[in-house]
């Protein structure tokens, strides 16, 4: 595997790429100012970006002029597709363990929510434990989508007739 340098504008976005990255941008810019280009921009032997396209848009509001690439010139049409859904889907699966990452957050002088660690320290001698007189139900139900994993309040949702894709006109129960 080798890491070259491109000139940003021989490299081009994937313009059916369905991740929606502008809310990162400015993280991963902040990182890249912070640590350096330490994670190249894969893309295909066309210039196109298999994965990377918030690194790409973070290198253009630096001004960078040259970004690291690796060529992904060993996978097929089909694995380039499958791999750059799969490079961004494979993140959402982790979780943190909130306990250890305060222990890491701690000892820290950098600003961390320059990368997007926003209120997250938790002091954990002040959280009640919740009990089944200190415990308001909901009053929505959450779901999840079983496609997407998206969550969110049961209104938000509408049943499907999933032979015809149909909206059906009733409540979700």
């Amino acid at each position: 595997m080798n890491i070259i340098y491109k000139k940003l504008n021989e490299i081009k976005p994937y313009e059916k790429n369905p991740r929606k990255n502008d809310d990162a941008v400015e993280y991963v810019a902040n990182s890249i100012k912070e640590f350096g280009f330490k994670v190249p921009i894969v893309i295909d032997k066309n210039g196109i970006i298999v994965t990377g396209h918030t690194r790409y848009k973070a290198s253009q509001q630096l001004g960078l002029e040259e970004v690291p690439c690796i060529i992904a010139d060993d996978l097929s049409k089909e694995q380039i597709k499958a791999f750059r859904l799969a490079d961004n889907k494979v993140s959402e699966k982790s979780n943190w363990d909130y306990g250890l990452l305060d222990i890491e957050l701690e000892d820290l002088s950098l600003n961390m929510e320059d990368f997007g660690f926003d209120n997250i320290k938790v002091d954990w001698d002040s959280v009640e434990d919740l009990t089944d007189s200190s415990y308001d139900e909901p009053s929505h139900r959450m779901l999840e989508c079983p496609f997407c994993h998206h969550i969110d309040r049961d209104i938000h949702f509408k049943k499907v007739d999933t032979d015809t894709n149909i909206e059906k006109i009733e409540e979700v129960s």
